[in-house]
């Protein structure tokens, strides 16, 4: 059971910020309709909500759901035009040797059965993702990334990219779950967007949830 008041960060007539669970969908399952997701959860409180994007089920952390129509089409010109400015912070494997980097790879997106995002140079789509090395635990490091650009996957794909995919990722990494953090170590920080109503520049942070702070926790005597 979600409590929403331990989840909701923002809510007026125009927006509503929540700080989303790992294991809540964003959007309705395939194959399953009857699984919770954002609007199943959050309607019955809140009324009609239109998703504006979205976080892979795994991913906990900031996520934005307009309240009505209009700010709907204001918000999602805003991703578009890529005025939105995102952070996620990633614990990886292996140590990165760079302290920063701005990966440039096209990305295709469902690639293969498992509907993988992949690099691919020739039928791909421009994909540009800033990654911040934050700290390191011998054979792990803590990154942040800032992706430019919105494609499926794109975080976990360019840290695969890198030699660092994300612990127990189950697409990207090694297929096994790390001892350290039993889902997707993978967590939205932060969220900039010019409030659609006001304009005014606004930003929506979510704070590491108990599984994430306990993997760092346990790294923090192996730092480098």
């Amino acid at each position: 059971m979600i409590n929403l008041e331990d989840i909701i960060i923002c809510s007026d007539d125009h927006l509503l910020v929540i700080d989303k669970p790992a294991g809540l969908l964003s959007l309705p399952d395939g194959y399953d309709a009857t699984l919770p997701h954002l609007r199943s959860v959050l309607e019955p409180d809140f009324g009609r909500l239109w998703i504006v994007h979205r976080l892979d089920r795994e991913t906990s952390g900031v996520i934005l759901l307009a309240r009505n129509a209009d700010a709907h089409r204001t918000l999602n010109a805003q991703f578009a035009n890529r005025h939105i400015s995102k952070t996620y912070h990633a614990l990886v494997t292996k140590n990165p040797r760079w302290d920063e980097k701005l990966v440039n790879l096209p990305l295709r997106t469902n690639v293969g059965h498992r509907n993988r995002t992949a690099v691919d140079h020739r039928r791909g789509k421009s994909a540009s993702t800033h990654l911040r090395v934050l700290e390191q635990f011998n054979d792990y490091a803590l990154v942040e990334a800032a992706p430019k650009t919105g494609r499926r996957h794109q975080i976990r794909a360019h840290l695969y990219s890198q030699g660092h995919p994300v612990l127990s990722d189950p697409l990207y990494g090694t297929g096994e779950i790390s001892p350290l953090i039993d889902r997707l170590a993978l967590h939205a920080v932060s969220l900039t967007i010019q409030h659609p109503h006001t304009g005014e520049n606004k930003s929506f942070e979510a704070p590491y949830p108990p599984d994430f702070r306990a993997a760092l926790r346990r790294l923090l005597p192996k730092r480098v």
